[in-house]
């Protein structure tokens, strides 16, 4: 369905992708109310816009959760991404804060940094410690996540507890060798170079905020990233963990065996997506109780998933 649906973009006419991008990532309303039992979901319209989504049951009012949602930055919403943020509502027993950043063509880069860096902020100012937030995005939100912790850094600014990263797009130079051209069902590297050109509308492909995983990534907190050994951004996920693990950050990479990008919005349909924000959920509630590990770098595989990285690699000390 996903390769049918999406994989037919319009070539060579960015505003048709844009249109199209935003029509079939929409989210139905009428679904909404599957993703709600037993949450609050609350709007957001001032400086920072978006949409708390908080368990009705106990949980830590000094506590977290920052989402940063995928769509090529051209495209999506907390809304279409609820299948994502209510289930690690449930899951994490945490307050998530799903941010609705400016997208492109309307607001070009850095828009989107900036919008969640504020948003982080925000999240400080109302009284949630640094250590206690944590970062989660998928896609162009998990490159987003990265981005947002470098500008942080680079301000002086604390920084969150760590960040979840699920087939994040890390890397809008588009140059990779994309190995996985045949086998993901979403897009081709053309796609991802039209999104590109969108979001940066002339800005440097190459600026760390723009490409996280050619940046120094020394000092940021601790990483989970995940994957599909059959997407197109598989390449980015290794590449930003590569990276990671050389500039002496714990990273943590999960690699699941054929399955869409972002397969984790199909929450309550895959198994596999219910698995990887299992997984998600257990990290993030470490990292803000304080209980994170800070010196492991590995390149694991559920058990019934194979590991696609080079076995030599699959283990290395911080």
């Amino acid at each position: 369905m996903v390769r049918w649906v999406v994989k037919r973009w319009a070539q060579g006419d960015p505003p048709a992708v844009v249109r199209r991008a935003r029509k079939v990532f929409s989210s139905p309303d009428f679904l909404n109310f599957l993703y709600s039992h037993n949450l609050s979901i609350e709007t957001v319209n001032g400086k920072i816009r978006g949409e708390w989504i908080v368990p009705r049951e106990s949980h830590p009012v000094d506590q977290a959760l920052l989402y940063l949602h995928g769509g090529g930055y051209v495209s999506c919403s907390p809304r279409t991404h609820r299948p994502i943020t209510t289930t690690l509502a449930r899951l994490t027993r945490r307050r998530v804060f799903s941010l609705d950043y400016r997208l492109a063509p309307e607001h070009k880069f850095p828009a989107a940094v900036d919008d969640a860096t504020a948003a982080f902020l925000w999240l400080v100012e109302s009284g949630v410690p640094a250590e206690k937030i944590a970062l989660a995005g998928d896609s162009a939100g998990g490159g987003l996540a990265i981005a947002t912790m470098l500008r942080l850094r680079k301000n002086g600014l604390p920084l969150p507890a760590g960040a979840a990263l699920m087939s994040p797009w890390v890397d809008v130079t588009c140059s990779a060798n994309y190995r996985n051209s045949a086998s993901c069902a979403m897009f081709e590297p053309p796609n991802l170079l039209c999104f590109a050109e969108m979001y940066l509308d002339g800005a440097s492909p190459k600026l760390p905020e723009a490409s996280p995983v050619l940046a120094d990534l020394h000092g940021l907190p601790p990483l989970l990233i995940q994957a599909s050994d059959t997407e197109l951004l598989m390449e980015d996920a290794v590449r930003l963990h590569d990276q990671a693990m050389s500039a002496g950050v714990t990273s943590t990479l999960r690699i699941y065996s054929r399955l869409p990008h972002v397969w984790t919005i199909f929450a309550g349909i895959l198994p596999e997506a219910g698995e990887a924000l299992k997984e998600v959920s257990k990290f993030l509630c470490e990292l803000m109780d304080g209980a994170g590990n800070r010196s492991d770098h590995r390149i694991i595989g559920p058990s019934d998933h194979r590991v696609t990285s080079n076995p030599s690699r699959s283990t290395s000390s911080g």
